[in-house]
This record gives structure tokens, C-alpha cells and sequence, in this order.
């Protein structure tokens, strides 16, 4: 399955149906599902290094005002946590290690794997 890198808490947003465009300075002609990948920056609430998700790329917008691609995304399926090492532009992982799963399922499975900063001592 075709795949893209992105932060993290973005992913998360992706899953809670909060989040419906990825912004890219560039463009593809693939449309279909794509494995969400999250990076390895640590963001708070997310799980740095795996892939979380699948989406449907539906279409792709260029917006002048802003000079980038608006990538229109929908939420196909959350996945097993599989670890990924992320690469630039778009990039294949193995099908057979994609896995999709139920929403409580992805909650119990990704719960252990989410970066939460420890608080600071004063």
C-alpha cells in the first residue's frame, strides 16, 4: 500500500474526523487509500513511528493563496500499530502487514504506544 510520513498529533486528528486536508508543496497523481505513517518527532499524544491508519485520497487541490496542495483525505480504517520508519513523498509497505481493527480495539492498542511528556518538577 502506497504510504505518507506525517506528524503525529496529525494523524490523531485524522482519526477523530477533525482533520480532512493534508496541506503538501506538492502533487501526485495516485488516488486511493494511503497508510498513515507518523513521524519519529515525539508530539504529545501521538505514537511516534508507527502507522496508525488508513485514509482514502479522494483529490487534490492547488490553492494560489497559500502555494500549496490540498491533499482531501477520508478515513477509511484504523489499523494494528504497525513500526514504520516514514520516508519522503509517498512510499510502499507490504500489504500483509496491514491489519484494520475496531475503534476500541485501536484505543487499547495505541494507548501504551502515545508519547506523553512527563511533568516538570518545580
Amino acid at each position: 500500500m502506497k504510504a505518507l510520513s506525517v506528524r503525529g498529533d496529525y494523524i490523531m486528528d485524522m482519526i477523530a474526523g477533525k482533520k480532512k486536508i493534508e496541506y503538501r508543496s506538492w502533487k501526485t497523481n495516485y488516488r486511493g487509500p494511503l497508510l498513515m505513517c507518523s513521524t519519529a518527532k515525539k508530539v504529545a499524544g501521538a505514537a511516534p513511528g508507527y502507522a496508525l491508519c488508513v485514509v482514502n485520497l479522494v483529490g487534490i487541490e492547488y490553492f494560489d493563496w497559500d502555494g500549496l496542495y490540498h491533499w482531501r483525505i477520508e478515513l477509511a480504517d484504523v489499523i494494528k500499530p504497525i513500526p514504520v520508519k516514514g520516508q519522503l513523498k509517498l512510499f510502499n509497505v507490504d500489504d500483509n502487514r496491514i491489519h484494520p481493527i475496531s475503534m476500541q480495539e485501536f484505543k487499547s492498542e495505541v494507548a501504551p504506544l502515545l508519547y506523553l511528556p512527563r511533568k516538570r518538577k518545580n
